[in-house]
C-alpha cells in the first residue's frame, strides 16, 4: 500500500498553491532508480464535459508482459481551478486515493503529465513522487518548452529546454509519429525514464500505462 509521506493541506489559492511548490521542489531527487523495476502504474485522470466531476483513474503492468495486474478507480470533483503551472492541484488528491487503494505497490509511477517539465520544475510527476517516495516519470503529450524534432526512428531524441534549461527530451516513441515529451519527477534519472518509455511503448505512441489507464477512466465515466 502506498502511504502519503508529506500530507499538506491542500490550497485554496494560486499563492498558497505556488507556496506549496516552492517548499516541496527541493526534495525532489534526480538520480538513481530501483534496480529492477518490474511493475509501472499508469495514472491519468478524465472529465466529464462541461464538468468538475473527475475520475481518476490507476492501472500497475507487469513490465515484462505488459499485462494489467492491479487498478484502481476514485470518482471526485476537482476543487482547485485549472491555472496552468498548478493543474496537480486538480488532479492529485484523487490520485493519491486511488494510489492508496492498490494492492501492488508499483515500482514507478508513470504520470500523464510533466515532471520537471514545469516553470518551477515541479510538475506533477515530481509532485506525487515526493508525496509518496515512489520513482516517478512525466510522459506529455505535448511539449512543456522548446526541442527540435528528433529523427524519425524508434528511439531518437532532442532536449526538451525550458528557460534555456534541459528539463526533459522529446522522444520518438514509433516511426512516423509525434514524440511524447519525458522528464524525470522523482528518484530516476532521464536516461532510464526513456528507456522505460520505450520498454512501456513497443506499438504505439503512448505508453501502456497511459492507455491503460486512460481507457479505464473512460470507461467509468461513462
Amino acid at each position: 500500500m502506498i502511504r502519503v509521506r508529506d500530507p499538506h493541506p491542500w490550497p485554496t489559492t494560486e499563492a498558497e498553491a505556488v507556496a506549496i511548490q516552492e517548499r516541496l521542489r527541493p526534495l525532489v531527487r534526480f538520480d538513481g532508480e530501483p534496480r529492477e523495476i518490474r511493475t509501472a502504474a499508469g495514472l491519468d485522470v478524465a472529465y466529464r464535459d462541461e464538468s468538475d466531476e473527475l475520475v481518476a483513474a490507476v492501472t500497475v503492468l507487469d513490465v515484462a508482459t505488459l499485462s494489467v495486474v492491479d487498478s484502481a478507480v476514485v470518482r471526485g470533483k476537482a476543487e482547485f481551478p485549472y491555472v496552468p503551472g498548478l493543474f496537480a492541484f486538480r488532479e492529485a488528491p484523487s490520485l493519491l486515493q486511488a494510489l492508496a487503494e492498490l494492492s501492488v505497490e508499483p515500482d514507478v509511477l508513470v504520470c500523464d503529465g510533466q515532471g520537471l517539465a514545469h516553470p518551477r520544475r515541479f510538475g506533477l510527476a515530481c509532485h506525487l513522487g515526493v508525496l509518496t517516495d515512489v520513482p516517478s516519470i512525466g510522459v506529455g503529450k505535448t511539449a512543456m518548452g522548446h526541442y527540435e524534432p528528433p529523427g524519425e526512428e524508434r528511439g531518437a531524441w532532442t532536449p526538451l529546454r525550458l528557460d534555456d534549461e534541459v528539463v526533459g527530451r522529446a522522444l520518438r516513441t514509433q516511426r512516423g509519429v509525434k514524440p511524447v515529451f519525458v522528464s524525470v519527477g522523482h528518484r530516476f534519472t532521464l536516461d532510464a525514464a526513456c528507456d522505460l518509455v520505450l520498454r512501456l511503448a513497443p506499438k504505439y505512441r503512448l505508453p501502456e500505462t497511459t492507455r491503460t489507464a486512460d481507457h479505464l477512466g473512460r470507461s467509468a465515466l461513462r
